[in-house]
């Protein structure tokens, strides 16, 4: 069995060495090319599909990643004039992460660690420089962990202090957002964005901070820089107002208008300050009988029984009495000096106090009263059911609309005094039809799989023609090449029929030509054998 192998290597071989020179040539070069087609598909079949790793780095974050990428022994490629990295598909999740415990890319900001090389005998200008430089580097590295944000540079505008100067200038500061695409920024985010900036500098107010996107849009507007003076605490405490107003909106009417076909939205200005009030109000003088007493002093005075000295003292009151009379009446006189009557003289004195009326009041308004609310309320139109049993969109009337608004006032505490607005429409709803999923043959995992099946049957045909249509019409020559004796025996017959020329003329002619075609050799032979025998 062992002698097998050996005896078909050796036929073989000697049938390529009874192969004419061409032959020889052409089966050589066909197997080097057999070789080549299946070491390159192998080699392309073999070779990972290259993935995008990070794009638009500059040349400072490209030259950090691919050093990164060289001590992780990573395969890696340039794209883009440089400015994209491609890896292997299968090490680019792997990569990302390991370049992120680096801080890799860095985006081009430079943090504090640019002042870790600081040189000796630096200027005091270019210290500054470093460290603003730094500060702003620190504080884009800190905005653009943000999921929405892209990238972010931050521009800060740092007076020089002095002491000559009285009225110093204040800090500001420019903010400038790339956004991924489709992603927006709310008012909460905005405002986060804007305290991050002005609490990471001294003397910086929040009203000094710009903020603009990619398109050049201001995204700190007024009406933004106002809601951004509000704390988290009543940013948040805001929007829980609001969601409970829609809630109880759109749980009411629920039942009438079914689920999902009516939405809400309540704008609520809430006044977060803290308001102390203390008012003393006094009444107009009231009547003895509406009055409270606060105190009452009675004294009453009554004189002795006797004559007593009476008048104005002085010389008259003095004088030595008259000569006496009878008059018919005597007249009594008090206060003189002359003697009274016989009955005492009586003083009375009251002194009464009213309570005044008086009124303090001492008020603390918490914070968070609502000034005012705006409402907005979207109603499906109603499905009804015709006599042919399907049901259709029909609007809802006047009537139950008022109705409709009538619950809302309930559930919001509609008050017009304080300026509340309700509007309430009804609309058919636009309703979205989803997206049909993407063919089989669309599926980005099929064409990965239809890639690779692909390549498989490409190199399994490559090795089946070389097989097929090379190697083995070549074994097949080589094994049927003839043998010496077999070669004179019929280059003999062939001579020996040329020369008897055994058929007529023009057969030997149409002989003689397919044979000189087919076997050039033994023509060749016969004419050296005529030209030696005839001399």
């Amino acid at each position: 069995m062992a002698a097998a192998p050996r005896q078909f290597l050796q036929a073989q071989l000697e049938g390529f060495n009874q192969l004419p020179s061409g032959k020889k040539l052409g089966l050589m070069l066909g197997l080097a090319a057999t070789i080549a087609l299946l070491v390159g598909s192998w080699i392309w079949l073999r070779m990972p599909d290259y993935r995008v790793l990070y794009s638009n780095l500059t040349n400072r974050d490209g030259g950090a990643v691919l050093a990164a990428l060289q001590q992780m022994n990573v395969p890696y490629k340039m794209a883009a004039g440089g400015t994209a990295i491609l890896v292997p598909n299968s090490q680019v999740y792997e990569a990302r992460l390991r370049l992120a415990t680096q801080g890799l890319p860095r985006g081009g900001n430079v943090g504090f660690e640019l002042l870790d090389k600081q040189k000796f005998g630096i200027s005091q200008f270019q210290e500054r420089v470093d460290y603003q430089r730094a500060l702003e580097g620190e504080l884009a590295q800190t905005i653009e962990s943000l999921r929405s944000i892209q990238s972010a540079r931050v521009h800060l505008a740092i007076p020089r202090p002095s002491v000559f100067v009285r009225n110093q200038d204040k800090p500001s500061a420019s903010v400038l957002l790339n956004l991924y695409p489709g992603r927006v920024l709310d008012s909460g985010q905005i405002s986060g964005i804007v305290h991050l900036v002005a609490s990471g500098i001294p003397d910086l107010s929040f009203k000094r901070v710009t903020v603009v996107d990619q398109n050049g849009d201001l995204l700190s507007q007024p009406g933004n820089v106002a809601r951004a003076g509000l704390e988290p605490s009543q940013l948040a405490y805001m929007r829980q107002v609001e969601q409970a107003y829609i809630q109880r909106i759109e749980s009411i009417l629920a039942p009438i208008t079914g689920p999902h076909n009516v939405h809400a939205q309540v704008s609520a200005a809430i006044d977060f300050s803290r308001v102390e009030q203390t008012a003393e109000t006094f009444k107009p003088n009231p009547t003895p009988t509406d009055s409270a007493i606060r105190s009452e002093q009675t004294s009453e005075t009554t004189g002795g029984g006797g004559k007593a000295a009476g008048g104005l003292p002085g010389a008259l009151s003095n004088q030595p009495p008259g000569a006496a009379s009878a008059p018919i009446t005597a007249p009594t006189v008090v206060g003189g000096g002359q003697s009274g009557s016989a009955s005492a003289p009586v003083s009375k004195e009251s002194t009464i106090n009213y309570e005044l009326d008086k009124t303090i009041k001492h008020i603390q308004l918490p914070p968070g009263s609502i000034k005012r609310l705006s409402v907005a309320v979207v109603v499906n139109d109603k499905m009804v059911v015709g006599k042919d049993g399907k049901s259709a969109h029909q609007p809802f009337t006047v009537d139950e609309l008022k109705k409709i608004s009538g619950l809302v006032k309930e559930a919001m505490g509609y008050n017009a005094a304080r300026g509340d607005t309700l509007n309430v429409v009804n609309t058919a709803f636009h309703v979205s039809v989803p997206e049909p999923p993407l063919p089989f043959w669309k599926d980005p995992a099929t064409l990965d799989l239809a890639r690779e099946v692909v390549k498989n049957l490409f190199i399994l045909g490559m090795v089946l023609f070389a097989v097929f249509a090379i190697i083995r019409p070549l074994l097949r020559a080589m094994a049927q090449a003839p043998r010496p004796a077999q070669r004179e025996d019929e280059e003999e017959v062939h001579a020996a029929a040329i020369k008897t020329g055994g058929g007529g003329y023009e057969e030997n002619v149409q002989l003689i030509k397919d044979f000189s075609r087919q076997e050039p050799s033994i023509v060749a032979n016969v004419v050296k054998d005529w030209v030696g025998g005839s001399e």
